[in-house]
């Protein structure tokens, strides 16, 4: 079930910082910087931004001659496998991940690498690039998110180390079926306070 979650802004902030929304990827072996998920710009004082937050996930992949595979619809503990069919490439389920809980998909390309990228709500949540023949990219997420403050974020973008290391507010979603984000602090001066980010109003799936 998709998670309806409203942010509101109840902060000092006057520098209209944007808000950065993602996931981290916590598989085994990766090696990528988050990327910016949801990015809500020019939220004033006392405004509200309610968005949602869906379950379910896409897998989509592209090749090193600028091709993009359609999405397909992916579930944790599945395998993809990008191959040379007749007509060219083709992104395709290959039966259960190696390790529960991770989406994995396989470069089973003769030669050429591949980017891999899980979606939500068709926008992208994380991406593995450079995944030459015979590798993997794997995807793990926690039933968390990740918000923060921020400045000159793109959505759907990868997120430099600096901006990611200054999100330091992890939610726990687990179980929600509906909350409001609620962040205060900022502002300007001496006084200000750090900017936080509370669940408030939850309601429990």
């Amino acid at each position: 079930m998709d998670i309806q979650l409203n942010f509101i802004n109840n902060s000092n902030d006057a520098n209209n910082s944007q808000i950065v929304i993602f996931q981290k990827n916590v598989a085994s072996d990766f090696g990528e910087l988050a990327v910016a998920w949801h990015v809500i710009q020019n939220c004033g004082q006392s405004e509200n931004h309610p968005f949602t937050f869906p379950m379910s996930m896409q897998v989509g992949s592209s090749d090193s001659w600028g091709n993009y595979t359609p999405k397909l619809d992916a579930m944790h503990g599945q395998a993809f496998s990008v191959g040379m069919t007749a007509s060219g490439d083709m992104l395709q389920p290959a039966g259960a991940a190696t390790v529960p809980g991770e989406v994995q998909v396989m470069n089973a390309l003769p030669q050429g690498s591949v980017s891999a990228g899980i979606y939500k709500m068709g926008r992208l949540l994380a991406t593995k690039t450079g995944v030459a023949p015979g590798q993997m990219a794997q995807f793990q997420f926690k039933p968390t998110i990740w918000i923060g403050a921020v400045s000159q974020v793109v959505q759907g973008q990868v997120m430099n180390a600096a901006i990611i290391d200054a999100v330091n507010t992890e939610i726990s979603l687990l179980g929600i079926a509906s909350a409001d984000i609620v962040m205060t602090g900022g502002g300007p001066g001496p006084t200000a306070q750090p900017f936080s980010f509370s669940l408030q109003n939850i309601v429990m799936a």
